[in-house]
């Protein structure tokens, strides 16, 4: 019987230890901090629901209940992957809000507020992301059912310490000021920075290679899987979870060669790939704003557009720039990854296509298949 692949099978190979989001923290603090204002009494520990559907647990560690506010924290487990914020106090602090209001948000200390363009909130909310506030209003709801309340609240997250530990991260050069983001796509932090994934990535192509497959997909997290799936509509044990080591999939690929592949991911992370870079970690590697105005000018873009791109806060912002004035800079790019990637693929069966998307998960540029096989 063929071994299961996928992100799950990746995972588990790895032998490490994953961890959770501030995002997922900080839903588990709200829904218990909301339950305590209804009820009297915090759950603890305190169940959550992923977006995946997996339902952690979560101890508290801060309980305050006093003039009509609720305050629950929950102290961040990065698991085996070194995360700035592992160990981090996040807190929740959950007050009425006025009836009709949902729930309304608000940057507490140590958590960031949006000052500059580019970022997928606008500017002036707090840096609480799309995913985390949507599993936060999941959460407030199913307390609300449960306990005869309106769901009308007001959620100010905080981290203890988040505006020093925001500063060995990139937000004030993004723009977020006073602290930390409160992040995550899925609640689950998976530990990728160390030599152990990526051999579970070589262990993904094995698995795929046994398996016959003919197609894989590198994928940078689980929005580019979910586009890359709803694309090409593959199957789970040809999925890689890439993350940031583009180039352990190019080198590994190379020498045990699958006919097809595709590279998803971000905007942001693919133009690294595009200007040559195959570790796409942050800290490793930079989006080159002055490189993605060249790529502009390229297709057709003004030297006032250009301007613009070269002084953009985030890749994100250059491709709406560009994508406004009919420049398809997200083509450009996915084709100079794709040209990145045929180029450590050299003499290898494998053709490439690559698909760039946005935060939310649209199609920004595509490049199609080229390689060995592919008539152009």
């Amino acid at each position: 019987m063929t071994e299961a692949g996928g992100r799950a099978a990746q995972l588990k190979s790895s032998g490490l230890r994953h961890g959770w989001t501030t995002g997922a923290c900080a839903t588990a603090a709200a829904t218990a901090a909301y339950t305590a204002l209804l009820t009297g009494e915090f759950p603890d520990p305190v169940v959550i629901t992923l977006p995946k559907g997996q339902q952690p647990a979560f101890a508290l560690a801060v309980e305050e209940l006093a003039g009509g506010r609720a305050t629950a924290g929950v102290v961040k487990d990065a698991g085996d992957d070194p995360d700035v914020t592992h160990g981090a106090l996040v807190r929740a602090t959950v007050t009425a809000a006025a009836p009709g209001a949902g729930v309304v948000f608000r940057a507490g200390p140590g958590v960031g507020t949006v000052t500059k363009a580019g970022l997928p909130l606008p500017v002036g909310e707090p840096a609480i992301n799309p995913v985390p506030r949507q599993m936060i209003r999941d959460a407030v709801a199913g307390v609300a059912a449960a306990h005869g309340g309106t769901g009308d609240v007001l959620v100010e997250v905080s981290v203890d310490h988040g505006e020093e530990i925001a500063r060995s991260t990139w937000n004030p050069r993004l723009g977020i000021l006073g602290g930390l983001s409160i992040l995550g796509t899925t609640g689950i932090v998976v530990p990728y920075s160390c030599s152990a994934w990526i051999d579970s990535i070589r262990r993904g192509i094995d698995v795929a290679r046994a398996a016959g497959r003919t197609h894989v997909a590198g994928c940078t997290g689980s929005t580019s899987e979910k586009v890359a799936v709803a694309v090409h509509g593959l199957p789970e044990d040809a999925l890689l979870d890439m993350g940031d080591f583009a180039g352990a999939v190019l080198k590994y690929l190379k020498r045990h060669p699958v006919p097809r592949l595709t590279v998803a991911g971000g905007f942001a992370k693919l133009s690294k790939l595009a200007a040559g870079h195959l570790d796409l970690h942050s800290a490793r590697s930079q989006v080159d704003k002055g490189y993605l105005a060249g790529l502009a000018r390229q297709g057709g873009a003004s030297p006032e557009l250009a301007d613009r791109v070269a002084a953009a806060n985030t890749g994100l912002e250059a491709v709406q720039l560009c994508a406004a004035a009919g420049v398809p800079l997200g083509d450009l790019v996915a084709e100079g990854a794709r040209a990145t990637a045929l180029g450590v693929l050299t003499g290898s069966p494998v053709a490439v296509d690559v698909i760039c998307i946005d935060r939310a998960g649209a199609i920004v540029g595509r490049a199609a298949p080229a390689g060995p096989g592919v008539s152009r």
